[in-house]
């Protein structure tokens, strides 16, 4: 059992403290807002009431279980108080990091592990020099307790013991750790997802289909193939020659970065942010966010054990 130290309670914070917790890890959470911190056991029963009913809970877990295994602390010099590894999952902002990195670099055990959950942020340069041999990358996505991915980096001074005590971690929890040769920000899956977003607003801002129809096309036609195949392993399927012809007779340019895009904008401006103000693309129907999330969830819990039944081709070539 590892010392666990989540900083920040808010999306994902919360969420990264109930993995560590029911991988059998003691875990502290704190937040610089009392409400959020206040607000973050209320999701984390619900996230597990969720994962019970789908069996992907340790059995017997109950709320009081969670309220054991994991505390939650306004002091920040609580929180980290012997902590072996310390997950910081605060907001994506330069600032913001490194004056929590003064703050650990002063409160800190001197050989806790620094894992930030940053997506895009190249953290080491905000890393007090004295912490850059325990200090990583370990990048989640939403949500983490159901999405096993998870992105390691090393920085140029990171001790490569403290990446494989990270990712085996991670592995004995039942994730899929990917250890990056170097920094890139985005890592792979994000920076793939981007690039779908900017041909997704370009179709939207010229008004070539509604988010209805795009969606569709991902959904009916992309995703099917990719959790199985990847893209490029489909590609080998397809053969590799209708690549090299697509790339030789390409006959568009993909989409510039520009910023912005107007639908997104308008949004935005008309207070439609997405699930948690009732609308963005679509009009969620005045429903509570959380039974939306609990929706979310459940489908994906569905997913997530019919392919691991399944199992994916690229994956069982290799171990053979």
């Amino acid at each position: 059992m590892t010392r666990v130290a989540v900083l920040g309670a808010g999306t994902m914070g919360h969420a990264l403290a109930l993995v560590f917790a029911l991988g059998g890890h003691q875990v502290r959470l704190t937040d610089n807002n009392p409400e959020t911190l206040r607000r973050a056991q209320g999701l984390m029963e619900k996230a597990l009431a969720t994962l019970a009913e789908a069996g992907e809970a340790p059995e017997g877990w109950t709320s009081a279980h969670l309220a054991q295994a994991i505390t939650r602390h306004e002091d920040l010099r609580e929180c980290v108080d012997g902590a072996e590894l310390i997950v910081e999952a605060v907001v994506e902002n330069p600032d913001v990091k490194r004056l929590l990195y003064a703050e650990l670099d002063r409160l800190a055990p001197a050989d806790a592990i620094i894992a930030s959950n940053t997506s895009y942020l190249d953290i080491f340069p905000l890393m007090p020099a004295a912490r850059q041999r325990k200090t990583l990358i370990a990048h989640w996505y939403t949500p983490p307790y159901l999405v096993d991915l998870v992105d390691i980096v090393a920085g140029p001074e990171t001790d490569p013991a403290a990446v494989e005590m990270v990712r085996k971690l991670c592995a004995d929890m039942g994730k899929k750790p990917i250890v990056m040769r170097k920094f890139i920000p985005g890592y792979i899956a994000n920076r793939i997802q981007s690039a779908i977003g900017l041909e997704v607003q370009k179709l939207l801002d010229e008004g070539v289909a509604d988010a209805a129809e795009i969606d569709a096309s991902i959904i009916h036609g992309i995703a099917l193939r990719l959790p199985i195949l990847g893209v490029l392993a489909k590609a080998d399927f397809t053969g590799l020659p209708m690549m090299q012809l697509a790339l030789k007779n390409r006959m568009y340019e993909p989409p510039p970065v520009r910023g912005h895009s107007e639908s997104l904008d308008r949004l935005i401006t008309e207070g439609k942010t997405g699930v948690m103000s009732g609308a963005g693309f679509y009009d969620w129907g005045g429903k509570d966010p959380a039974t939306l999330f609990e929706d979310r969830d459940r489908r994906l819990l569905a997913l997530r054990k019919a392919l691991r039944e399944i199992g994916t081709l690229t994956e069982k070539e290799r171990d053979q």
